[in-house]
């Protein structure tokens, strides 16, 4: 019988990239790591720092340097690389730069034959992920993202620390653009298993008037609050996306906030933005579909609305 070793690229080896592989060898999630960078020597030093963990592990992943010509048979690629942002710009400040970065790995990887999973962190993700989506040719189930992740977690961890319970027992996403208009459906948004809603409204004495357009601020903020302090965020955003590579890796039917293609669901086609999806060795399964409000069926598609202006400027230029 003839194993087949589950193999991860990790395309750009900065803070989140290196982040990303040292997750995935600390959780024993693959088999094999490349680590690709144009800066060949920084590639090469990640990879050295990272097998000097083994030893001390409860596995031997192999980590090594890779090129895009080594990625045919490779399962999940994902791209970190992009245009940091500059003090006073957004992440869609960044579109033009991270678009062409993104046309320089998915063209020569393609060219190897790949025909896995694109997992994009790059930002503005959301316009990327559609890039890279448009890019590759392949199928929308195999593009995927990080999209509302990292913030469905920190929404968590602010409702969390505001009730004085673990975030984990928070159920819930942040929606829509992964940036400053995202937006929480709030009618989905459980506590142990009760609305989120109803919590409040049952212990007005202990928590008072709590102001959900504040905590949906402080999320879609909560990157920059990280960002001003240490000049980037990493360890969040690495650690979403290696859940996100054990969901297909290990087939898990997990669902979780990604951006992914939407054609009809929610009444928007042809936009990559965060919704919860089951995600399994296939990629994207399906797309769940929740039943929202007609106030945040308005601001969700006011998020997407955001997202298509910036599409539709990056193809005018094209």
């Amino acid at each position: 019988m003839t194993l087949k070793a589950r193999k991860v690229a990790v395309v750009g080896t900065g803070l989140v990239g290196s982040s990303t592989a040292f997750s995935l060898i600390t959780q024993g999630v693959c088999d094999e790591i490349l680590m690709i960078d144009i800066n060949k020597e920084r590639a090469l030093g990640e990879v050295m720092d990272l097998n000097h963990c083994i030893e001390y592990l409860n596995r031997n992943t192999k980590v090594r340097r890779g090129e895009y010509s080594e990625c045919g048979d490779v399962d999940i690629v994902v791209i970190t690389a992009g245009a940091p942002p500059k003090p006073g710009q957004t992440r869609l400040d960044t579109l033009d730069l991270s678009a062409k970065i993104a046309e320089s790995i998915v063209t020569p990887i393609m060219e190897s034959g790949f025909k896995g999973h694109f997992i994009i962190i790059s930002n503005p993700v959301d316009i990327i992920a559609y890039h890279v989506y448009k890019l590759s040719g392949l199928p929308k189930s195999n593009i995927i993202g990080s999209g509302t992740s990292v913030d469905s977690a920190r929404l968590k961890n602010f409702i969390g620390e505001l009730l004085n319970v673990d975030p984990r027992s928070v159920q819930g996403y942040s929606m829509g653009e992964h940036g400053d208009s995202q937006m929480v459906p709030w009618s989905h948004i459980y506590v142990g298993g009760k609305p989120f809603n109803k919590v409040i409204e049952d212990n007005r004495q202990r928590f008072g008037d709590i102001d959900l357009d504040k905590l949906v601020l402080d999320t879609a903020k909560a990157g920059w609050e990280v960002y001003n302090r240490k000049g980037t965020t990493y360890y969040a955003i690495a650690t979403s996306t290696v859940a996100i590579i054990k969901a297909i890796l290990n087939d898990e039917n997990k669902i979780m906030p990604v951006s992914t293609l939407l054609d009809g669901e929610y009444g928007e086609r042809d936009i990559f933005t965060g919704v919860p999806v089951v995600l399994n060795r296939t990629g994207i399964k399906e797309i769940v579909e929740i039943d929202m409000t007609e106030e945040e069926l308005k601001e969700f598609k006011e998020s997407n609305d955001v997202i298509r202006e910036y599409i539709r400027k990056l193809y005018e230029k094209n």
